[in-house]
């Protein structure tokens, strides 16, 4: 009985994991932010191996993306690495040194303890809750793309796209999350890229920060590696099956809607973490 429920579980997984690829064909980005509550709470992964699980899904799947892109024309390749000097090496550091020194226990207040996989989820639903808002605020796409398509081109504040770099790398880090929702705005407004470029080169620096990142873990964790292909094929799959239904659907509209499911998300797992424990 219960090798059966296990089983089912797995494969409302493997259905989500496609939904979470499905979503970045669809809206171009979003969807990541929903692996590490996937593998949490529907696969039974801890939070922490979670996190390094979702580096390599999200950094596979959005370098399927960012490889589409690039055909279009729409990755700018000197734009990626230059943030990614900063962004890509924050990683990297926070994932092999400053994750592991992380403790197992934080602090106890009354009957409540803080622990590391507590402190994780609560701090990945915090950024589900600013990556909802940014979603649902996200005006008509095509009114973005007209805007943003007449800015003029921008001189790089080096110093401050750096800074953006080891905030994004940092969060990126320790959470597992690619940040496309960080990233996008960054790079239309600080750098002035066009909206699709922005898409496109974001996902190139979302694969290379996460792929990066992860070998980081290697070493600190016991990867099942049949797992995880299985559920980067999955979703690197449903990324095709987005992309040829966005052909036929408005983005924008789904991504509201998608915003407020991951608000609804959020606050679920912050009940959860907190006060179901």
């Amino acid at each position: 009985m219960w090798s059966d429920k296990l089983y089912i579980m797995e494969i409302i997984g493997f259905a989500l994991a496609a939904f979470v690829g499905i979503s970045l064909g669809l809206i171009g980005g979003g969807g990541s932010i929903l692996t590490v509550p996937i593998l949490v709470y529907v696969m039974g992964v801890s939070p922490l191996l979670a996190t390094s699980y979702s580096l390599f899904i999200v950094g596979s799947t959005s370098m399927v993306g960012a490889f589409n892109n690039w055909r279009k024309g729409f990755v700018q390749i000197k734009t990626a690495l230059l943030f990614g000097l900063s962004s890509i090496s924050t990683v990297f550091i926070t994932r092999k040194f400053i994750i592991p020194a992380i403790p197992k226990h934080i602090l106890s207040v009354g009957k409540f303890d803080l622990t590391e996989n507590i402190l994780t989820m609560v701090l990945f639903a915090i950024l589900m809750l600013v990556a909802s808002v940014a979603m649902i605020k996200n005006g008509n796409k095509k009114e973005v793309e007209q805007t943003t398509d007449k800015l003029p081109a921008k001189k790089i504040n080096l110093p401050k796209l750096l800074m953006y770099g080891i905030a994004i790398g940092l969060a990126t880090g320790l959470l597992g999350a690619g940040g496309g929702f960080l990233l996008i705005p960054t790079l239309v407004l600080l750098v002035g890229l066009p909206m699709k470029e922005a898409v496109g080169t974001s996902l190139l620096i979302i694969a290379l920060n996460s792929l990066i990142g992860f070998t980081g873990d290697l070493g600190h964790f016991v990867m099942d590696w049949v797992f995880l292909t299985k559920i980067t094929a999955i979703a690197v799959a449903g990324i095709f099956v987005g992309g040829y239904i966005s052909k036929k659907i408005d983005g924008a509209k789904l991504k509201k809607a998608f915003g407020w499911f991951v608000l609804i998300m959020g606050i679920y797992i912050l009940i959860k973490e907190i006060f179901l424990k």
